[in-house]
């Protein structure tokens, strides 16, 4: 078991080597549409790349989710066969959103012999989903 301090120490280490390994600029929350982010999660329970949606609205936030359903099978057929929908998504602060995600289950920060494979999923499966938010980004937003 780690200390808070500790854990926190071991989750910038991972990041920063994950910038140094995959040096690029990411989208992530400059997606130019207010309330929808890409997004890393790396815990130690699983690492996930995902499109959250976070509007307070409710109204805004099922628009967003209803698009993102409209799009399911080009996604799945042309970028992330594996991508999973859940409009009621819980967060590790137990705030509920609907995200689309990719998930590697079994693997946790804190080991850095599962660190390699986690680099080349975040990679590999964020490079798809931005290639995928890019080309749709007009017709989600409109």
């Amino acid at each position: 078991m780690y200390s808070k301090e500790e854990s926190k120490q071991i989750r910038q280490e991972f990041w920063t080597a994950f910038g140094k390994e995959y040096p690029r600029k990411w989208l992530l929350y400059n997606t130019k549409i207010k309330d929808l982010t890409l997004k890393f999660t790396f815990t130690t329970k699983k690492a996930q790349v995902s499109i959250d949606i976070e509007p307070t609205d409710k109204i805004i936030r099922a628009y967003y989710y209803d698009k993102l359903v409209s799009l399911k099978n080009i996604i799945i057929s042309d970028h992330l066969a594996d991508i999973i929908y859940d409009e009621h998504y819980q967060l590790e602060n137990f705030k509920i959103i609907p995200r689309i995600y990719v998930e590697l289950s079994n693997v946790s920060i804190h080991n850095k012999n599962c660190w390699e494979e986690v680099m080349i999923f975040l990679f590999d499966n964020m490079t798809k989903l931005e290639t995928f938010f890019l080309e749709y980004q007009d017709y989600i937003e409109n």
